[in-house]
């Protein structure tokens, strides 16, 4: 791999092991994938928001898809199976909800489903590459953080805890 600073360092570690872990959700009970998922998404929060991303990069900054769309429905179906009725909960900070008379729903697994699309491409792409390709992948995965996935981060993060503290 390319020469990385420490935060793109502990950030790479953190996909990977995050990554693993949602491929594997099968294996897992409910309350020990919940817990996995407790540790790894702050962790994945905070290394996120620290990395050092040349500003200059953020422009030409895009990873190309490696996920293919069966293996995120079997990914997001595994989770699915592992949360069963808890897998579905209120979503408060939608933009819609302001207008509507009705709740509106989202999915633990399809959150944690979408975070992984997102982190498997960066891995996919940062592998055996050039440091100028880490760069920009990492510019990439930053600003997306920043306009996507930190949110789905947090409110799955919110919907795990609740699921924690009942057991």
């Amino acid at each position: 791999m390319a020469q990385l600073n420490p935060n793109a360092i502990a950030f790479t570690g953190l996909a990977n092991e995050y990554c693993q872990a949602v491929e594997n959700a099968r294996e897992y009970e409910q309350s020990d994938f919940v817990k996995t998922m407790l540790k790894l998404l702050p962790r994945l929060y905070i290394t996120a928001t620290d990395l050092n991303v040349d500003e200059a990069d953020q422009f030409d900054a895009y990873i190309d898809a490696a996920l293919e769309e069966d293996y995120y429905d079997s990914v997001r179906r595994g989770m699915e199976e592992v949360f069963g009725p808890d897998d579905v909960y209120l979503e408060v900070f939608e933009e819609d909800m302001k207008f509507s008379d009705t709740p509106v729903s989202a999915s633990i697994s399809e959150g944690l489903a979408d975070i992984f699309q997102v982190l498997y491409n960066y891995l996919a792409t940062v592998r055996d590459t050039t440091d100028e390709t880490v760069a920009l992948a990492l510019a990439s995965v930053s600003d997306d953080f920043k306009a996507y996935w930190s949110s789905t981060l947090c409110n799955v993060l919110r919907a795990l805890n609740a699921i924690a503290i009942r057991e």
